[in-house]
């Protein structure tokens, strides 16, 4: 039996121990990396709060760099997540981009006695469905619909199917046109940022409307 002044009586854990440094280096290491996500994330929703969705980026060449410049940031933060897994579908609102087709749509408005409201994507990756929305207050919408399938952990391939054009008593159907994909390059609770096929870039937030056809 060991006596009182044995070693084995009192077995001792060194603070120098490969789990302890692991452990909190670990810590230090997650609280860094949040901060620098979120430190990324405020930067960006600031450079575009006064863009009008991208309209006035298209003219200012240095205040497109700078975006994408933060658009690269808050990306290197997001590298090794998954971006194509439930938090994916939702409906997310724009709150910039450089896709010129939609900033069309959205600027021209006017000269069809319009205004666009909230622009729209639409993402349930368990039916594999996406649906692009460009709303026109009080009734008008259009939108396109597509197919989806899961490419990796931040890609998703799509595949457009059908477009429709809808007034309040009216309705136009439009052929499908095309297919492609786009990156979720950062994604949380109420943000997400993409780039797509044709090096377009997109930042939308999470919306609490539920928008369905």
């Amino acid at each position: 039996m060991a006596s009182a002044s044995s070693p084995l009586s009192v077995p001792l854990k060194p603070q120098n121990s490969p789990k302890y440094i692991c452990f909190k280096t670990l810590k230090i290491s997650c609280s860094s990396a949040t901060t620098q996500s979120q430190s990324a994330k405020r930067h960006l929703l600031t450079l575009i709060s006064d863009q009008d969705r991208g309209l006035k980026t298209q003219k200012d060449p240095e205040k497109r760099a700078t975006i994408i410049q933060a658009i690269d940031a808050i990306a290197e933060t997001g590298k090794g997540t998954v971006t194509t897994g439930n938090s994916l579908s939702a409906t997310w609102r724009l709150l910039w981009t450089t896709e010129k087709e939609q900033l069309f749509i959205i600027e021209k408005a006017p000269l069809f006695g319009t205004q666009a409201g909230d622009v729209l994507q639409v993402i349930d990756v368990e039916k594999k469905t996406l649906n692009n929305v460009i709303t026109f207050p009080p009734d008008g919408v259009f939108f396109v619909r597509s197919n989806i399938e899961i490419a990796s952990s931040q890609r998703v391939n799509f595949r457009f199917t059908s477009a429709v054009l809808r007034g309040k008593n009216w309705e136009i159907p439009l052929p499908p046109f095309g297919q492609g994909w786009f990156q979720s390059v950062y994604l949380d609770g109420d943000l997400r940022v993409a780039k797509d096929i044709r090096g377009d870039y997109l930042v939308v937030a999470h919306s609490s409307d539920n928008w369905s056809e």
